[in-house]
């Protein structure tokens, strides 16, 4: 894989890529304004560029997400007093992730729409055609240790395509009741997903998906149960409100700076959208 010294510019082979500092905290104009010049050049998205050799030698390495890893040893309430520990203080805002198919049209504008004024928003922006449940498990890892090492998000959001009682993850990989309870690979994602949640958050963890109407029938709540059953023992909510909704106006005000996003879904389907537009 290959990065750009954000200092040089010049390219760089680094198996470990992708910016350990959230490049998309905004402070002022003007490293908004080199933010996003660096976005519209650089743009790498989890899972792009995949190196067949290096993918091996990267599920070899994260050991800790396995089922049989390092945390299966301990128990319960010594994950739970280590994560307390490791987010104690006043100024700790638990992380929001915010996992972003590259199959939304104009994803990669997405994240420069989030709110501006909570640096606790962690997106990741992931190749919808060539990435891996790992990959994209990893990079939640590696975030989540740079926002603060020992924290859990408390809240996600999915932006994914999809409809009615289905998810569109990734590609080939459509995550329906049937296909959660047949497939082992998506099982196992979202049992490693809830490792990643929190056990000290006082409410079930909450998971938003966005992009689709999952509860458009039945069979969308029984997928819900479901992914719930597969997360336990930790506690989690799934919602998937219509965006014209007042809930919807909540999930979207709660990520995303409101005014932008108008912007960016009125122009979603537009060749006129550009970077310049969200400064």
């Amino acid at each position: 894989m290959w990065s750009v010294d954000r200092m040089t510019g010049m390219e760089r082979e680094d198996t470990n890529w992708f910016p350990k500092e959230n490049m998309f905290s905004f402070q002022t104009a003007t490293t908004t304004m080199q933010a996003i010049s660096n976005f519209r050049k650089h743009l790498r998205m989890v899972g792009s560029r995949r190196i067949k050799a290096q993918s091996g030698d990267l599920q070899a390495s994260c050991g800790t997400l396995d089922e049989g890893g390092v945390d299966d040893n301990l128990d319960w309430e010594e994950e739970r007093e280590m994560e307390r520990q490791a987010c104690e203080g006043d100024d700790f805002v638990p992380p929001k992730i915010m996992l972003i198919s590259s199959k939304v049209p104009k994803a990669e504008y997405v994240p420069t729409i989030i709110r501006r004024d909570d640096p606790s928003i962690i997106p990741i922006l992931y190749d919808h055609e060539h990435a891996t449940f790992d990959d994209i498990l990893e990079e939640i890892e590696k975030k989540l240790t740079a926002y603060r090492r020992g924290s859990k998000f408390w809240r996600m959001l999915i932006f994914c395509q999809g409809g009615p009682g289905h998810l569109y993850l990734l590609k080939n990989k459509v995550a329906t009741f049937a296909k959660v309870e047949k497939e082992e690979d998506m099982s196992q994602f979202w049992r490693r997903l809830s490792r990643f949640m929190s056990k000290i958050n006082p409410e079930p963890n909450l998971i938003h998906i966005m992009g689709c109407y999952v509860l458009g029938n039945p069979n969308g709540e029984k997928l819900f149960q479901k992914l719930k059953n597969l997360m336990r023992p930790y506690s989690v909510e799934f919602e998937s409100p219509l965006e014209l909704s007042a809930q919807g106006k909540e999930m979207i005000e709660m990520y995303f700076d409101f005014r932008l996003y108008r912007l960016w879904k009125t122009r979603q389907h537009s060749k006129l959208l550009d970077y310049e537009d969200f400064l």
